[in-house]
């Protein structure tokens, strides 16, 4: 009997250990920049689940009670979607799989110290969510077999695809993608949505794409796109402009756009006679303004007859741009050129936003409680050295050859003329700090994600560097 209390004991404790070994381990967030941080906002709080019972019902405790985090923002190489239009996809793959190799082991980051370095250690992560829409579309599977079967993989895309069926089973019309570049090149979401429309029984659905060229990269104040300081037109600018030949403002829809000119919102160059001959845009406001309009315009040329009234954000920058994407709509299916509504017949009045975030974070949830590492619901109070950490990757000056900017980040020719196979460590992986996130930033981050930004508090990111 004594012997049997003993065993009893003695599994009991090897449960309890390997339950606690797994929840110490965090669950990892991936991006190629902050946008990423509105997938772990929505998982931060989420409750739509019983925590003991699994079932789909919310309970009141938020559904990652007890889990810790540590996120990766590929900032250096961002952003993604410029990728494929430079035909260097399979370097994108690589350093997307170097960001998961740092993830998904147990190995090392870096730490400023005045202008140097030093390394410390990091665990690996119990699970992986691939927030950024462009690294799941060309890269998924090759993320999944480099991190191993041990390790669960959650995308982006089938999860914003899930929502906006539902959307269309209630109100048939066109679902409209609004993603980046390199996203909509790879065609991941109108096949996902045929996949999974084709098996919900959905018929003839209605798909229009819109590639946002420089909305996530002035989200993330990327110099080539949004300079804060200047106010005159830039040789270093390679946004939409009236130069630009792929992505050029339109100058008979200057009234559509509505373009925002306080302050440096829109930089015009102008010739002795008052007229704008060059036009850049310098506030992610406008940015909106130019791909909606395109977007919407594509849909007369090609005479869509279902009008758009469901909108996937598929980049995880644009949710910060949601009211400002709502407020644009409603002007544009408002918006009258000699008396005549110029889009009414190809937008609906009311278009539901479909942010992919939380079907992400539901789909984590139901991964990681199907795992063998997940907590139990027990609500262990957390041990004191067991911290969420976000790092961010940046430029490795250790390497001569790098070219950076004036905002200290790779330059546009550097970043996209690089070439795969060369075994170079372009990026160091370093904490967040208050030089390689903009101030500008943590302060959207604390309206628009109180819970992340909480987080990231904690994490000791407004510490002075030493």
């Amino acid at each position: 009997m004594v012997k049997f209390s003993y065993l009893v004991c003695l599994i009991t404790v090897l449960r309890i250990a390997q339950f606690g070994y797994g929840q110490q381990l965090p669950i990892g967030v991936f991006d190629s920049g902050t946008g990423g941080l509105t997938v772990l906002e929505a998982m931060l709080s989420l409750d739509a689940f019983n925590n003991k019972t699994g079932v789909q019902k919310p309970d009141g405790i938020p559904d990652f009670t007890g889990e810790y985090f540590h996120y990766l923002a590929d900032q250096a190489n961002m952003p993604y979607g410029n990728y494929a239009s430079e035909n260097k996809t399979l370097f994108l793959k690589e350093q997307i799989l170097r960001c998961m190799s740092f993830l998904s082991t147990d190995t090392t980051y870096a730490e400023r110290t005045k202008e140097t370095f030093q390394f410390y250690s990091k665990l690996r992560a119990k699970m992986i969510v691939v927030a950024c829409n462009t690294a799941t579309a060309y890269a998924l599977p090759e993320i999944k077999k480099s991190v191993g079967k041990g390790v669960p993989v959650v995308g982006v895309i089938d999860a914003g695809c899930k929502a906006a069926l539902d959307y269309q089973q209630k109100q048939r019309g066109t679902v409209g993608v609004f993603a980046t570049v390199g996203t909509v090149a790879s065609d991941g979401y109108p096949k996902a949505l045929e996949r999974m429309a084709t098996a919900a029984g959905i018929t003839n659905l209605s798909i229009v794409s819109q590639g946002g060229y420089g909305l996530a990269e002035s989200i993330d104040r990327d110099w080539s796109f949004l300079a804060d300081q200047v106010n005159k037109v830039r040789a270093e600018y390679k946004g939409p402009s009236l130069s630009n030949e792929k992505y050029r403002i339109d100058t008979t829809l200057i009234k559509a756009y509505g373009f925002l000119r306080a302050a440096n919102s829109l930089l015009c160059e102008y010739d002795q006679n008052g007229n704008c001959t060059e036009m850049q845009l310098n506030d992610p406001a406008n940015y909106v303004r130019y791909h909606l309009v395109s977007l919407l315009e594509k849909m007369n040329r090609e005479h869509y007859h279902a009008p758009l009234n469901t909108l996937i954000l598929g980049c995880t920058h644009f949710p910060y741009m949601r009211d400002t994407i709502s407020r644009v709509l409603l002007e544009l299916y408002n918006f009258q050129v000699n008396g005549a509504y110029r889009y009414r017949k190809v937008l609906s009045e009311n278009v539901c936003l479909i942010d992919p975030a939380v079907e992400t974070a539901k789909e984590a949830y139901v991964t990681l409680r199907q795992s063998s590492t997940i907590q139990r619901r027990a609500f262990l109070a957390r041990k004191e050295s067991v911290t969420d950490a976000f790092f961010i990757a940046v430029p490795n000056l250790d390497l001569p050859e790098i070219e950076t900017q004036p905002d200290g980040w790779f330059t546009y020719r550097y970043k996209y003329g690089r070439q795969e196979g060369s075994g170079k460590d372009f990026v160091r992986f370093v904490p967040f700090d208050t030089k390689n996130v903009a101030l500008e930033t943590y302060d959207r981050l604390k309206s628009a994600l109180p819970h992340s930004y909480d987080r990231i508090t904690k994490a000791g990111v407004f510490s002075p560097i030493h």
